[in-house]
């Protein structure tokens, strides 16, 4: 299983076929995201028909809800990185979703991630 990262997910909506294309060349079946980044585009989108529209596309991927060592793992991130790296919330979710499943995460941004030395990126 891999994580998807928001800005993955906005690329496939988009139907970026660079980004097609890096998924399908991947020998990976499931890939998933967190429910952080379900919130990240509902609250991006632009009306409700768009809204309805993500949520249709967003079946496709295993959802991964957050939980107690999540949250935990989570707040461990923003108390070592915020102030050092600016670790935003979402990031921080995201990547302790990642570290809680053992799951690499796929992301544009590895700038966002790199240091922080629980997390496995995924290398394409």
């Amino acid at each position: 299983m891999i994580l998807l990262d928001t800005n993955i997910i906005i690329e496939l909506f988009k139907g970026n076929s660079e980004t097609i294309n890096l998924l399908k060349s991947i020998k990976e079946e499931n890939f998933s995201i967190s429910i952080i980044t379900s919130m990240e585009l509902y609250y991006g989108a632009l009306n409700k028909r768009e809204l309805n529209v993500i949520k249709k596309f967003l079946k496709n991927f295993e959802l991964l809800p957050i939980n107690e060592k999540i949250s935990k793992i989570s707040l461990d991130l923003i108390e070592k990185y915020s102030k050092s790296h600016g670790l935003e919330i979402p990031d921080a979710l995201i990547a302790a979703t990642a570290i809680y499943y053992d799951i690499p995460l796929l992301t544009y941004n590895r700038k966002d991630f790199k240091y922080i030395k629980e997390l496995k990126l995924f290398d394409d």
